[in-house]
């Protein structure tokens, strides 16, 4: 079976998942919710779900797990994977998004949170091993499918409301923006907050076809289609999000995506964040801004884990992935209100603060990202990388130091070397280069720092060369 926890919620090959496996895990979380006294029999379960074609066959095994074991499944349908956290927590309810986020749509994914936030790595160890004493279960066999309270619309007023507190009225006003639909949950209440904020906003791409983005490593068939567009309609932006609107996706007025660990930066500043929470594959120039910084793992629960220890310190932390989703710990005062915490990955919190940022400044995107001086960063992936082999090459290259040595003579002398995540490497020649698995997906994964955009390119191209050339035979 190809189910496992990666970084953020469990993920597998969408076949396997529209089977018994979502059944399995659902009734394991619902199992798990009871023994912890996280809910009592007869307690609400929030379900919602991606535009992928399997997530409504898996939804309904997941709302039938839920009521099988004396749970009540509330349909939130499809929406934002914030919103629906935003709302639970609000409510106070667990709940459960169905979702493969940025991967192909041969794959897909459970996220599970609690009342007060995503689950942790001891939470999935307990999810796990709940699902292995249930391993004989069988899906009962029922007239008709549990559908479930529909709470879709009274989820996405609360989460709409959130994000109209953010920034003063018409605050985009004179600004155009595409939004590349595409098949993201969020589409539709990105171009209505924009247009709300006072945006022209030009609707772009939508599709019925589930559309992978990856907005940590844009494809360059992506980044051409955006540039066509931004030349096309005189653009200032083109914003978009993965499949599940947690990451964002936002490119400048050429159609260049600015890189995510940007984006979260910027939301953390227009926030007055004093603490940032963020893995070691962010940019390695944050620390010079004069802010608290905390470096993680990747993945959310690492960030989180991170926010929660910042707070003992720290009265405004942000947590932001290299993919741009970015998270809160603690509440900021914001243009018309509070911005209350939720810690869990947003695009719309960088989107709106990138924006609003050249908004007020008069700057353009492209300029936004060299104001900070930070050094220029590049990453990509290499698909299909089976996870047995990232295994082997990260194993042998940690085995002796010739092994590091040979691999690595085509970037430069390596002088220093963190295993946090992966391997991240420091050159001689002041370039970064890490490797390091995918937690979500059979995928290898190259981010690189050097002292400009032609030459991170060159290095990244030349580690990906590397990762392609390991042979774990």
């Amino acid at each position: 079976m190809s189910l496992k926890f990666g970084t953020s919620g469990l993920r597998g090959l969408s076949v396997d998942l529209k089977g018994k496996p979502s059944f399995l895990y659902s009734a394991a979380f619902a199992t798990f919710l009871l023994r912890n006294r996280i809910a009592k029999p007869g307690d609400r379960v929030l379900v919602g779900y991606d535009f992928r074609d399997s997530s409504p066959a898996i939804a309904a095994n997941v709302k039938l797990a839920l009521a099988a074991q004396g749970l009540q499944p509330i349909d939130c349908g499809n929406l934002p994977t914030p919103a629906l956290a935003f709302y639970g927590i609000g409510a106070g309810a667990p709940s459960m998004m169905i979702t493969g986020s940025h991967i192909p749509a041969d794959r897909n994914g459970i996220k599970f949170y609690l009342p007060d936030g995503e689950i942790d790595k001891t939470h999935e160890q307990g999810i796990s091993a709940i699902a292995q004493e249930l391993a004989d279960l069988e899906i009962p066999v029922c007239a008709a499918p549990v559908v479930g309270t529909d709470k879709a619309a009274e989820a996405l007023a609360l989460f709409m409301q959130r994000n109209r507190t953010l920034l003063p009225e018409k605050a985009l006003s004179g600004m155009r923006v595409g939004v590349y639909q595409h098949s993201t949950v969020a589409r539709d209440m990105m171009s209505v907050i924009l247009r709300y904020y006072g945006a022209e906003v030009i609707d772009l791409g939508r599709s019925e076809v589930f559309i992978p983005v990856d907005t940590e490593a844009v494809s360059p068939q992506t980044v051409a289609v955006l540039q066509e567009w931004a030349a096309k309609f005189s653009l200032d932006s083109i914003v978009s999000a993965d499949g599940d609107g947690d990451r964002p996706l936002i490119a400048d007025e050429t159609g260049m995506p600015i890189n995510g660990d940007i984006c979260g930066l910027i939301a953390a500043r227009f926030l007055g964040a004093d603490a940032i929470v963020t893995p070691i594959t962010s940019n390695s120039g944050i620390e010079t801004l004069g802010v608290r910084v905390i470096r993680t793992k990747v993945g959310s629960p690492f960030v989180i884990a991170g926010m929660q220890a910042a707070l003992a310190t720290s009265r405004g932390v942000v947590g932001f992935e290299a993919n741009g989703g970015t998270l809160t710990a603690s509440s900021f005062p914001v243009a018309t209100g509070v911005l209350e915490p939720l810690p869990t990955r947003d695009s719309f919190l960088p989107i709106l603060a990138v924006l609003a940022t050249a908004a007020a400044t008069g700057r353009e995107l492209s300029k936004l990202k060299l104001d900070l001086g930070l050094p220029f960063t590049a990453a990509d992936r290499l698909e299909n990388f089976a996870t047995e082999r990232s295994a082997a090459l990260m194993a042998w290259l940690r085995a002796d130091d010739a092994n590091l040595e040979r691999f690595t003579a085509p970037l430069g002398q390596v002088s220093r070397i963190s295993e946090l995540d992966g391997l991240r490497l420091t050159l001689s020649n002041g370039r970064i280069v890490h490797f390091r698995p995918s937690g979500n997906a059979p995928e290898m994964r190259c981010y690189v720092e050097a002292g400009s955009p032609e030459e991170t390119a060159q290095v990244l191209d030349t580690g990906l060369g590397l990762l392609r050339g390991f042979d774990a035979a």
